[in-house]
């Protein structure tokens, strides 16, 4: 059967997931009575949750006798590197942009990723039918952005379709027909994306490209067949990029991709993506070979990691009482596998054992990794997100600089540039982006944003849209103000009363609810100045036989603030952590003792 690879890539919410959901359906790849999940590509549990895509995963349709493998990737730039491995796998790629937003940062990070690697996009405009659409705008914008990432003349010659993912149509007009579903993609797919190239030798090669565990087939490693062919029980062996052999051994089974579904076959096929099983060790970037093969295949270079954090056993007095992975020892191996699959994460132990470094593109990867970690029942403390810094040739400390989009209402514009001002930022472009809103354009240090995020929703009452994508390394741009409040610290370990948090409320909004259980050095609320204060959240109200009257026993409390993972993650500064357990996430300073942590300002302020 010919074969034919295509990536899906485009920002996030663009609508990449659902145009998938309508290929498979008008393919036939769906029995007539099949009941089939929304965004069937998001499989993963914070998937659903999120609607985002966070991992890249493979499908294939059949059209006019032609199987096209069709790539999901994640519009999000934190997991750019998943988008980075799978372009070694297509042969072009469908550059999907919103009819009304244009392009955004994450499109211009993967087209140029793409661009470079030379393959020839098809450019689909989607949402044409929002009343805010402006598809011929967004056209002059695709065009100058390829011209900005030096496209070749024949990638600047990109054929063009307009349409609605969730309507499910495409057309070479905006206004339609709308009648031929997405029959003219498909269609153009054939006609546009060239065949697999195939190396001339029939020995089989193939770059392991995503890696996941089944738990019945143990580890597997997708990726393209670059030449020959392979059947199960048949024996190779994996090469590292320098040439050595990894490991060998025999491939127990070979799945590739029907539909939705994963069926084993007999032959796996040069060109075709397929999954392979059997082999312990072959990661992603390995070379999976012939054993006649000595020479390794080049793999795309990923961008290096910018944030990192630490992950620390959980030593607070709550340790142990709802997660039942707390050790260091299953914490590293849980890092280590993760670190296998996952190649923009690099994981370095520290020396004391007890904690690791954990390096990766951004505060949103990290803290998906954390919300997954404690899902499956881990316990551990993680510290503030801090930058990776680099020094040049001429010892000069360098620091990662973003591209950051801001997409505001008019009336809120001049807080946001305030605000990014003194985060040291730099405004490229103010231009106004239609329905009174006005797109801001910086280049901002990456240690200025943590945190930001939210600050960016109470200054534009939630109506900012805020993208971030790396940029470059910068000379150091100098110290920035961190947050300006100090917060309320529990001096006795124990559970909150209602009664002690009512008569705290002037001190400061709360972060915990009557009942819960608090600990000696456990942040329990924002202070109103920027000092933090010791307070007792403990004591009740003295009970006397003198009556009262009932609207003095009636406590009416302030909602406290809810601490999500990546709020809580960005909140907190260096000599404070986050307590993330599988039911809680909890704040707290590093030394829980009240004179060890004024021994070490003293030590801070001696230094």
């Amino acid at each position: 059967m010919k074969l034919r690879n295509v990536a899906i890539i485009a920002h996030v919410d663009h609508g990449k997931t659902t145009l998938v959901d309508e290929l498979l359906k008008q393919s036939g790849s769906y029995r007539e009575n099949q009941r089939v999940a929304e965004r069937v590509m998001d499989s993963n549990e914070l998937e659903k949750e999120r609607g985002i895509t966070i991992l890249a995963k493979a499908t294939s349709i059949v059209w006019k006798d032609t199987r096209i493998n069709i790539v999901d990737t994640p519009g999000h730039a934190d997991f750019g590197g998943e988008v980075e491995r799978i372009l070694n796998m297509v042969d072009s790629a469908i550059v999907l942009v919103d009819a009304a937003e244009g392009p955004m940062p994450q499109t211009k990070f993967v087209v140029g990723k793409a661009l470079k690697v030379g393959l020839r996009p098809i450019v689909v405009i989607n949402k044409v039918d929002r009343s805010d659409a402006r598809p011929t705008e967004v056209i002059n914008e695709v065009f100058d952005l390829f011209a900005a990432l030096d496209a070749t003349d024949e990638q600047l010659d990109f054929p063009i379709l307009y349409g609605s993912g969730r309507s499910g149509w495409m057309a070479e007009k905006p206004e339609g027909p709308q009648d031929q579903g997405m029959a003219p993609l498909l269609d153009l797919v054939l006609k546009h994306v060239p065949e697999p190239k195939i190396h001339e030798d029939s020995q089989f090669r193939m770059i392991g490209t995503l890696l996941e565990s089944n738990p019945f087939l143990g580890r597997m490693i997708t990726g393209r067949i670059t030449s020959g062919t392979i059947k199960p029980n048949q024996s190779i062996k994996v090469l590292a990029q320098d040439g050595t052999v990894v490991e060998q051994g025999r491939i127990s089974k070979i799945l590739a991709f029907r539909g939705i579904e994963r069926t084993p076959i007999e032959e796996g096929v040069a060109g075709d993506i397929i999954a392979i099983a059997g082999l312990s060790k072959g990661t992603v970037a390995d070379t999976f070979c012939d054993l006649s093969v000595t020479e390794a295949l080049k793999a795309q270079p990923i961008d290096p990691p910018t944030v990192t954090m630490s992950f620390i056993v959980n030593d607070s007095p709550l340790s142990g009482t709802e997660g039942d992975k707390v050790t260091s020892r299953v914490i590293r191996d849980r890092l280590m596998k993760e670190a296998e699959g996952n190649v923009a994460l690099k994981i370095e132990e520290a020396a004391d054992k007890d904690s690791f470094f954990v390096s990766g593109r951004g505060e949103l990867q990290l803290s998906v990794l954390i919300e997954t970690m404690r899902r499956e029942g881990f316990e551990l403390a993680v510290s503030r997100p801090r930058v990776v810094l680099q020094q040049d040739d001429s010892g000069q400390t360098l620091e990662p600089v973003e591209e950051v989009v801001v997409d505001v209402d008019e009336e809120h514009s001049g807080v946001v540039v305030k605000k990014m001002g003194e985060r040291r930022a730099e405004m490229l472009e103010m231009k106004p982006s239609g329905g009174n809103r006005v797109r801001l354009v910086f280049h901002a240090p990456t240690r200025g944003l943590i945190g930001y995020q939210a600050e960016l929703m109470t200054d534009t009452r939630g109506t900012a849209i805020m993208n971030r994508l790396f940029h470059a390394y910068e000379p150091y741009k100098g110290e920035i103000a961190g947050r300006r409040n100090g917060v309320l610290i529990a001096n006795a370990p124990g559970e909150a009363v209602a009664y002690a948090l009512w008569n705290l409320e002037d001190r400061g909004p709360m972060m915990i609810e009557p009942g819960w259980k608090v600990y000696q050095g456990m942040i329990i609320g924002e202070h109103t100045r920027d000092n933090d204060l010791e307070v007792n959240v403990l004591k009740g109200k003295q009970l006397t036989n003198i009556r009262t009257t009932s609207k003095d026993e009636a406590v009416r409390l302030t909602p406290p603030i809810k601490m999500t993972l990546e709020r809580a993650l960005t909140y907190i500064q260096d000599d404070e952590r986050v307590e993330v357990t599988p039911k809680s996430i909890r704040l707290r300073k590093v030394h829980l003792d009240p004179n060890d942590r004024k021994r070490s300002e003293k030590l801070k302020e001696a230094v």
